[in-house]
């Protein structure tokens, strides 16, 4: 992939932890293509701090996982992608942008996703993260499976 720019792949929290979480599956090979810089994990800060809420979450869980490999193989993660970091949206402008999608909790995710540009908003979410919110904000939006059947036509 010399001289080509690398697919930027916004990644929403489900498929963030998800990726962490499984042992396989396409999260996991999504964080797999970033990790081997074939795509660029864009990371905004908000998505940051959920996923490290699931994650401390997860390891009280019975059958208790060990909170200190889960969060060191999240570091390793991150230190492998080296993601671009987007900030938190200011709150005015959250407020202001309130209706262009159904879930409030959703808009700063959706606005970072907006400020970043990225190829790709890849999520699960798909009752918020509709096709009509990817129309009104320009976001390409799709789920993990989607995205890798776009990936697959390349190669056809």
């Amino acid at each position: 992939m010399t001289g080509q720019r690398r697919i930027r792949l916004f990644l929403d929290s489900n498929v963030l932890t998800g990726g962490i979480l499984s042992p396989w599956g396409l999260d996991k090979a999504t964080l797999s293509l970033c990790a081997a810089k074939v795509c660029r994990l864009v990371l905004a800060e908000v998505v940051r701090d959920e996923v490290e809420e699931n994650l401390l979450l997860h390891a009280e869980r019975p059958p208790a996982l060990d909170a200190d490999q889960l969060i060191e193989d999240y570091r390793h993660l991150i230190k492998l992608t080296n993601p671009e970091i987007v900030p938190y949206p200011d709150k005015d402008l959250v407020r202001l942008n309130r209706h262009l999608i159904r879930h409030a909790a959703d808009v700063p995710v959706l606005l970072s996703a907006m400020a970043s540009k990225p190829d790709w908003l890849l999520t699960h979410n798909t009752k918020h993260f509709t096709n009509a919110v990817a129309q009104r904000t320009s976001v390409r939006i799709a789920t993990p499976a989607e995205f890798f059947r776009a990936l697959s036509a390349l190669f056809r």
